[in-house]
């Protein structure tokens, strides 16, 4: 019994492991793509390590380098000619005169890891990513405050007042999840056309303080595990609905407030849609749009555009890495109570 479980241990972790793997092959590739540079993407696209071949000068002529097997022994030698039947002329670049005729496919290229840095800084002063980076902190960070303001004052009210209908209202409110976005999308455009609105962040902010059901049914559901004689003595002392919110509800709601404005985050920073739709002028697009257009203008700039979609994919890693025990917390238990 402890054999057979111990077996479905480690086959878990090897299915685990490998589900690992599989996920992170795109980003190893990604990054280490970034750091290569264009001459390097050419040669191996498919490996992520940026290697360079070395070469060193003979006869006033810089030639690849090779490692060699001649006479038993390794040495390297610089290719300075290729020869008919898949040969090549080889010297020893402290002997240039002794020339040695080998096939190539049977040596080793001499090759060194090759960082190229700079590619970031390249590709981040090409277009205007400093004012994409800007648009898109300020669209999120605002609609964040909007959404948690919006939020914790419905889901409060959800999980704490009692009326007739309030379920019925409750449910009509999830059920606008299911309202897809492009449906929505005409009818904004035409009432943000008609106060001016368009071509600038507003409607990416403005829209976030009226609440939105998935945050709200998160937050209700924390609320619901909290216990009401807290409420109920905190009122005892003086304090009004607002009070109870703010020093009894979410102080003890961290884990559910991050776990939404973490979501919040990742879907205002990757966010494409709607900024193509709402902003038309360069300076007010963000990161998304501003990487798209990138890919469009510089296709062939293979180490570029992934130098950039780095610095696009980093800030939603980190703050997943240094919260994800808060937000895995939050998951949990806003689930765990209906």
């Amino acid at each position: 019994m402890r054999g057979q479980e111990t077996l479905v241990k480690a086959g878990t972790t090897l299915i685990l492991g490998a589900g690992a793997v599989v996920i992170l092959l795109p980003l190893i590739y990604m990054l280490g793509t970034a750091l290569k540079s264009k001459a390097q993407v050419r040669q191996n696209l498919l490996n992520p390590i940026p290697m360079t071949h070395v070469h060193v000068e003979v006869a006033g002529k810089r030639e690849p380098l090779y490692e060699v097997e001649l006479d038993g022994q390794t040495m390297q030698m610089a290719l300075i000619k290729n020869a008919p039947g898949g040969m090549g002329k080889f010297v020893d670049p402290a002997k240039p005169e002794e020339i040695i005729e080998l096939r190539r496919n049977q040596q080793t290229p001499v090759r060194v890891l090759d960082i190229h840095w700079r590619n970031f800084e390249e590709a981040l002063t090409i277009v205007p990513f400093d004012r994409y980076l800007l648009n898109t902190l300020i669209v999120t960070f605002a609609g964040m405050v909007g959404m948690l303001f919006s939020c914790s004052l419905v889901a409060y009210g959800f999980s704490r007042f009692r009326a007739p209908g309030l379920n019925l209202l409750f449910l009509l409110l999830l059920s606008t999840i299911m309202l897809p976005r492009q449906v929505r999308l005409i009818p904004l455009y035409v009432i943000f056309q008609k106060i001016g609105w368009i071509d600038t962040l507003l409607p990416l902010i403005v829209p976030l303080f009226f609440a939105n059901a998935f945050d709200v049914f998160l937050l209700r559901q924390f609320f619901m595990t909290i216990s009401l004689e807290q409420d109920e003595a905190a009122q005892i002392d003086g304090a009004n609905s607002l009070q109870r919110l703010l020093y009894i509800i979410l102080p003890q709601s961290r884990a559910a407030v991050v776990t939404v404005a973490i979501f919040h985050f990742l879907y205002a920073w990757n966010d494409f849609y709607e900024p193509l739709i709402f902003l038309h002028s360069r300076h007010n697009w963000t990161m998304a749009v501003g990487l798209q257009q990138f890919n469009g203008l510089y296709a062939v700039n293979t180490h570029l555009i992934m130098a950039a979609s780095v610095v696009m994919v980093l800030p939603p890693i980190l703050l997943f890495f240094f919260s994800q025990r808060i937000f895995m917390q939050g998951v949990v238990i806003s689930g765990s109570k209906g």
